[in-house]
């Protein structure tokens, strides 16, 4: 894991997350040529997909609206 991100996807709760360090015991998949995200939990199962951005400002550009979250915050509502 490095201290910088090397890009990012947005998960499910409409959040920013790392793509190298997404959390909740999850690992990624990260295709960069194909702008893909596969995260897949500790079995290998395939949790989410999403679209690799290389930076916040690309997400930005996209018109998206979310916020950075570290790794430590929970994958879903948490009511």
């Amino acid at each position: 894991m490095s201290s910088t991100p090397e890009g990012y996807f947005i998960d499910w709760d409409g959040n920013i997350r790392d793509a190298n360090d997404p959390g909740n015991g999850f690992h990624t998949e990260v295709d960069k040529v194909a702008k893909y995200v596969a995260v897949k939990h500790k079995g290998g199962t395939l949790m989410h997909e999403a679209t690799f951005y290389p930076t916040l400002e690309a997400i930005e550009k996209k018109g998206i609206k979310a916020q950075f979250v570290p790794s430590s915050q929970p994958w879903g509502l948490q009511d």
